[in-house]
């Protein structure tokens, strides 16, 4: 690959608006939901799979039931997609945001990151 190609393609990701909003992990089994915010819904999905399958992940309760049940027994879910302009400000606040409107919808739902 040239040097131009390389260049164009990095400033291709560079200018990307990848799905932001609020994730979900259900276990179909147990009912428990477990939410999250990502500024990339496609890259923390994989990255949390990746955890949980190496046994790894932060959430000692989401690993239990993961373990436990295995992945094809959890829906993952985009519940909330955060409309933005600029991808290269910063929306954290705005996640959070809607993560605090999908937990008092649910108040039974832990997080996915402790």
């Amino acid at each position: 690959m040239d040097i131009k190609r390389k260049k164009e393609l990095l400033e291709a990701y560079k200018n990307r608006q990848p799905e932001m909003g609020v994730i979900s992990y259900c276990c179909k089994e147990t009912g428990d939901v477990f939410l999250g915010i990502s500024k990339d819904t496609k890259a923390d999905f994989n990255s949390i799979n990746v955890k949980l399958a190496a046994k790894w992940h932060p959430n000692k309760r989401l690993q239990e039931l993961w373990n436990e049940y295995g992945r094809e027994n959890f829906e993952l879910s985009v519940i909330k997609v955060l409309k933005y302009d600029d991808p290269k400000e910063d929306h954290t606040a705005e996640l959070e945001s809607l993560k605090t409107q999908c937990l008092v919808a649910n108040p039974n739902a832990g997080r996915i990151w402790k």
